[in-house]
């Protein structure tokens, strides 16, 4: 057994043992399970679901994307007004607080939204250097002056990562405001059990606390999916997340059981590390692409519940190109691409989270796939909780993560995967200053159509120089115990635990 594996075994073995005591001291308190920790509650130094589907609930943003995940509306700022030249954004804050009863001021929204923008551990830097200045022109009154025309600015507003935090407390705390945070959100975080669970409290001091009937929320890391599933049906969680594809059909069996397959803007891709070897050379990259069939991934993975992907831009989503290129599936052709690069003994590691049903699948088919056209792919499976620190070391060739929009713009995941120094284009080292500086000018376009034809741009560049590969689109599949009510994800991945009742 692996260090990696007695670790892994050790937390699921944790968790196991305190869910039900969980449950019935606090009939009022849904528990949760999910596979990872939490990293960080600092919004600015990180850029994983696992911390903003939590931060949804803790912190609250300026402007927030409604129930239906279509249209933004008003959060922290109960009103805007934005000048005809595009450049100044004047927002009306309400009368709230944070949770621990100090007033939340535009002071307050000024300092997150500059700190977002400059601060060294800051992973969303190149998404707020749009902004000029942001004052507070008094208590509730944000002023921000852009400094240029950016369309997606208002959207880019909802991203959990930009969410409003207290200034003086940040300051007092420093780095140790990431792991005992105050915010304004429906709940507040009490506790903290690294390895084991968040355990949240509802917030009173919350604009809207009249909403929530929840006394509090615990999310409780259970590794392995399996035993993750076998909590809810023996009722020691009342929800689950990242429901195996395989374990639906099942599920769905259970009359004490609700399974909800909730729309999506998830994509699951191979990451390919850019800086190693001969994975630097596109030719290699195409090989790859050409080397993996899709197809058969959908069917035998996700049982025909997903779709091939075709693009970064996830179907249905804004400027979502149809029409992208699909390289055919053809390992002969891959095995000969790769001579002629001189890869031919082209050898890669594959890092793959341990305990995940789904990764663990798809790395059994890719190694296969691959080994046809003459690649030789090692399996690494890797605590979940290490994979993101390997990928920012780069200790990976390739890797397969996914990605869910957080606004309803296309500028924060393109900006992101295609035109970011600071996360090296999600680990992937990725570059292009062409495809830089598109992204850029995307970003600034108000023509409609003009912008279209651009991010179409961006997505057949991205597919010619395999800057990852396009595996599937598929939905957020989570279950529930039957007496949860409302439990509900949006399409950008919002938890609205503000609704969830528990009978």
């Amino acid at each position: 057994m692996t260090r990696t594996r007695a670790r892994l075994l050790a937390a699921t073995l944790l968790s196991a043992l305190t869910l039900g005591t969980s449950i019935a001291e606090a009939a009022g308190v849904l528990t949760i399970g999910r596979r990872e920790d939490s990293t960080t509650f600092d919004p600015i130094a990180t850029a994983q679901n696992v911390d903003n589907w939590v931060y949804s609930n803790v912190f609250d943003v300026l402007v927030r994307v409604d129930k239906t995940g279509t249209k933004l509306e008003p959060g922290i700022a109960e009103s805007w007004t934005i000048s005809e030249d595009r450049l100044t954004y004047t927002f009306k804050l309400r009368d709230t607080t944070f949770s621990d009863g100090s007033p939340l001021t535009a002071e307050d929204a000024a300092f997150s939204l500059l700190r977002i923008r400059d601060n060294p551990a800051s992973l969303w830097a190149s998404s707020y250097s749009i902004v000029d200045t942001a004052v507070a022109s008094d208590p509730r009154t944000l002023v921000v002056k852009l400094k240029e025309p950016s369309t997606p600015f208002l959207a880019s507003l909802a991203l959990p990562n930009v969410s409003v935090l207290p200034k003086k407390i940040v300051e007092e705390k420093g780095e140790e405001f990431a792991s005992a945070p105050i915010g304004s959100g429906a709940f507040s975080v009490k506790e903290w059990i690294r390895g084991d669970r968040v355990i949240l409290e509802k917030n009173p001091n919350y604009w809207e606390a009249d909403k929530v009937s929840l006394d509090g929320v615990e999310w409780i890391s259970v590794p392995d999916d399996n035993t993750r599933m076998l909590n809810v049906q023996a009722g020691e969680l009342d929800a689950a997340i990242f429901v195996p594809f395989s374990r639906v059909e099942q599920l769905k069996q259970d009359k004490n059981l609700k399974v909800s397959l909730d729309t999506s803007t998830r994509e699951d891709a191979l990451l390919i590390n850019h800086e190693h070897g001969k994975l630097a050379d596109k030719a290699v990259r195409e090989a790859l692409d050409m080397a993996i069939d899709k197809q058969a991934i959908v069917d035998a993975v996700t049982f025909g519940i997903g779709t091939v992907a075709n693009s970064y831009v996830p179907k249905g989503a804004l400027y979502y190109y149809a029409d992208n290129l699909q390289r055919p599936y053809d390992p002969e052709k891959a095995k000969a691409m790769l001579a002629e690069a001189g890869a031919s003994d082209l050898t890669l590691d594959y890092n793959v989270k341990a305990g995940d049903e789904v990764d663990e699948q798809i790395a059994v088919l890719v190694q296969q796939q691959l080994a046809k056209a003459g690649i030789t792919a090692n399996i690494n499976k890797v605590d979940p909780a290490s994979q993101w620190d390997m990928f920012v070391a780069g200790d990976y060739d390739i890797s397969v993560g996914y990605w869910t929009n957080d606004v309803l713009d296309p500028d924060q995941k393109t900006t992101f995967v295609l035109g970011h120094d600071t996360n090296m284009n999600y680990m992937t080292r990725y570059k292009s200053d062409k495809v830089k500086a598109l992204v850029a000018e995307a970003r600034v376009e108000a023509d409609p159509a003009k912008r279209e034809a651009m991010y179409v741009e961006l997505q057949k560049t991205a597919k010619a120089d395999v800057n990852w590969i396009d595996l599937y689109y598929s939905p957020y599949i989570n279950v529930t115990r039957a007496n949860i009510e409302g439990f509900y994800q949006n399409p950008l991945g919002r938890f609205w635990l503000e609704d969830v009742k528990k009978n």
